[in-house]
């Protein structure tokens, strides 16, 4: 056989066994490598194959003996990589390096030759090549070809990124310019983008117009913090997908302002992330001029609340039902000596002044409540409420917020007052007429107190129909300890900035004798009366521990009682039960109301004392009411404070309570006191809070209540016998 012969049948075995190679590499997901080898001397590529294969590389190389040779290949080929070797090819470095241009730029060029120190290699890396290796440094060359490699592999992926970037840039212009929904694009605030449709819908001129300018031009006042906090809200991955922000708007080619429905997004570009706002459509049901004209009827043309006898038929049919939750409390709302006040505004201009009273006890209200003109100037309101001191607090935010309230007609303004009974449903009520009449004898008893107050109806207590209610639900109360038959129900608090911690806050239901749960607002008072929440606190914690061992709950919050503070067996009964296993205390918070703790601070004060030494954490709840009580986290050091439920409704629209709220969050911080929302009921709420810089939230917007621990109650086998023994009674 002829050493010719020979060369092209180890070619040929060489270019097979190469192609296997990489076969079998894209089989196993790896990728082979094209090289064009130019030299010309056939060895060279053979050594170049053999010494890439050691390296782990499945290189498949294309022989370019001459220049002529090089087009066709690259043209033909996905080269990735030239090896060129300067001792045995006719062309230079930069003649090969502008003949490979044409076709690909970004391939990079190697030279190799016999000799390769340290001016030879910069001679050639200023001529274009990415370096000059020596076939005799196997290792080296080796190492370069890896480099050169990843690189352009790194670079290949980072151009394919940025141009589907730029043209998932594109196309979102392009589906923003299509679509009949109306969209803009945010940044830090301020226009970046709107499509056509929006433009239309704000009634600008163009585009121009609006590009450049801040978002929160283009909205009611009352909604900029809701605004602004949802913005930040998705910037941070806090805004649910589908979640809706109910906004108004003044630049809508109307003359009122009109409530809009906003979705937000997130997108991330090259020059930094910004957010999509769409205004979402809304269903509206087209209404009969009929049913329309009925509804007109039904209601006070002056308030448009309903008339007197159509709000009592409607809270009539409300009270035969149970709220999911809390319960149901009368607000009689009567404003303070009306009669100067029309003397001093004439008896026409006295009307609008009721009607702006309504308007504003209207944006107070929750949208379960319902309320009516009831008689004269006096309004009365059905609230849904977690308790009557909830009630109580509604109405005493009403009472201060329309002391502060600025009444103008026309070209003249005053300031007025009024006075609120409150009043919550009870079995000692046997009509409705018993109920009512309780509720305007508390506003009698405000009225003659000097008015500007909100009285909660408290007869009812020494009452002796209350007496003998107060005796079944003692009776019920006693059976549901011994027969365990109460319920640990948990609420999750989530959190605004991370959600790292899992946190519950832990309720209880009791379960009657024929199985249907009783919710706390109708066993809690007759308990309170009658000296037993001790025995219901000690149950909740020893079940909050089980809970906890059998959960991942990093934090679980029980409150206690006054009568849970006030006993001084409190914390010793805490450390014995404790101590008694390996239960970690740091996952343990006790709450407290901060009326009661302002009220009993001296007790509060020793209890967490002494249950910070093993290690429980103490919450303020309700907070908020009593405005700048701050002196209180000094003397307490609480390591969270929960803001009233009843500040959430009025802080989407109430800069002076957004205000308020934002106080208390500044102080929270200066002391390292974490912060968290009561009753979170939508979107707008939790927008407003996160603006505001609230830790945490919880409510039916973050979870409904859920009954746990009600296959594996039994465990918990205290009886009222063992719990009163504890408790010393």
């Amino acid at each position: 056989m002829t050493l010719s012969k020979l060369r092209i049948r180890l070619t040929k075995y060489g270019n097979q066994r190469t192609t296997a190679v990489a076969r079998d590499w894209e089989l196993n997901g790896r990728h082979s490598i094209s090289i064009a080898v130019l030299t010309k001397d056939q060895d060279d590529v053979e050594l170049i194959n053999s010494t890439l294969r050691d390296a782990g590389h499945a290189a498949h190389c294309h022989w370019i003996s001459s220049p002529e040779k090089l087009g066709d290949t690259l043209a033909a080929e996905n080269v990735e990589l030239l090896i060129l070797n300067c001792d045995r090819y006719p062309d230079s470095i930069r003649q090969v390096l502008k003949q490979k241009d044409c076709y690909n730029p970004e391939v990079p060029l190697i030279a190799t030759q016999k000799c390769a120190d340290e001016s030879s290699i910069q001679d050639a890396m200023k001529a274009g090549a990415c370096d000059l290796v020596s076939m005799s440094h196997k290792a080296r060359f080796q190492s370069v070809v890896s480099r050169e490699l990843r690189a352009l592999r790194v670079e290949r992926a980072l151009n394919s990124t940025i141009q589907s970037a730029i043209e998932y840039k594109r196309q979102l212009k392009d589906n923003m310019e299509d679509s009949s929904s109306s969209i803009a694009l945010v940044q830090e605030g301020i226009f970046t983008n709107v499509n056509n449709a929006w433009v239309t819908k704000f009634a600008s001129k163009n585009k121009d117009e609006l590009i450049g300018t801040p978002v929160m031009d283009n909205f009611e006042p009352e909604c900029q913090a809701a605004l602004k906090g949802a913005i930040v809200a998705t910037l941070a991955g806090k805004w649910k997908n589908g979640e809706k922000l109910i906004v108004k708007s003044h630049l809508v080619a109307s003359d009122d302002a009109e409530e809009l429905h906003l979705e937000f997004r997130k997108i991330d570009f090259d020059d930094g992330p910004c957010v999509q706002i769409r205004i979402a459509p809304q269903l509206k049901s087209a209404e009969e001029p009929t049913k329309l004209v009925h509804d007109a009827l039904k209601r006070d043309p002056t308030t448009l609340f309903y008339h007197r006898a159509q709000y009592i038929e409607r809270i009539s049919k409300r009270l035969r039902r149970r709220p999911a939750s809390g319960t149901h409390c009368l607000a009689y709302i009567r404003p303070d000596n009306f009669g100067e006040l029309r003397e001093k505004m004439g008896i026409l201009n006295s009307e609008e002044i009721l009607a702006q009273l309504a308007e504003e006890t209207r944006k107070r209200m929750h949208p379960r409540d319902v309320a009516g003109r009831f008689e004269g100037i006096a309004l009365m309101v059905l609230l849904e409420r977690g308790s009557a001191r909830d009630a109580q607090v509604w109405g005493q935010q009403l009472c201060e917020h329309i002391e502060q309230h600025l009444f103008e007609i026309e070209d003249k303004s005053t300031h007025m007052t009024c006075t609120v009974g409150v009043c919550a449903v009870s079995e000692v009520f046997s009509s409705l007429e018993e109920f009512v009449a309780a509720t305007v004898a508390a506003y009698e008893i405000g009225k003659q107190a000097g008015g500007n107050a909100s009285v909660l109806d408290e007869s009812a207590d020494e009452d002796t129909k209350q007496r003998e209610f107060d005796a079944i639900w003692v009776k019920h109360l006693k059976a549901a300890l011994m027969e365990n038959r109460f319920r640990l129900a948990q609420l999750p608090i989530a959190g605004l900035r991370s959600d790292s911690v899992k946190m519950y806050d832990l309720l209880v239901r009791m379960i009657d004798e024929q199985g249907n749960a009783v919710l706390p607002s109708e066993f809690m008072p007759a308990a309170q009366r009658n000296n037993m929440m001790k025995n219901i606190d000690r149950w909740m914690l020893q079940s909050a521990v089980k809970f906890c061992n059998k959960n991942e709950a990093d934090r679980v919050f029980v409150r206690l009682s006054q009568e849970s503070i006030t006993d001084p067996t409190t914390a010793s009964w805490l450390q014995e039960t404790l101590d008694n296993g390996d239960f970690d205390c740091s996952r343990l918070v006790i709450q407290v109301p901060e009326r009661d703790a302002a009220k009993h601070i001296k007790q509060t004060r020793d209890l967490v004392t002494q249950t910070r030494k093993i290690g429980i954490g103490f919450a303020l709840e309700h907070y908020g009411i009593d405005k700048e009580r701050f002196q209180i986290l000094d003397i307490l050091k609480p390591d969270y404070i929960k803001i009233d439920g009843e500040l959430m409704h009025t802080l989407i629209t109430d800069t002076q309570t957004q205000e308020a709220v934002g106080k208390i969050v500044a102080a929270a911080k200066e002391r390292q006191i974490k912060t968290v929302a009561e009753r979170v009921e939508n979107a707008n709420a939790m927008a407003v809070l996160f603006q505001l810089g609230l830790d945490y939230m919880q409510g039916h917007y973050v979870h409904e209540p859920e009954v746990v621990l009600q296959d594996s109650v039994s465990a918990v086998t205290n009886t009222l016998a063992d719990l009163t023994a504890a408790s010393g009674n």
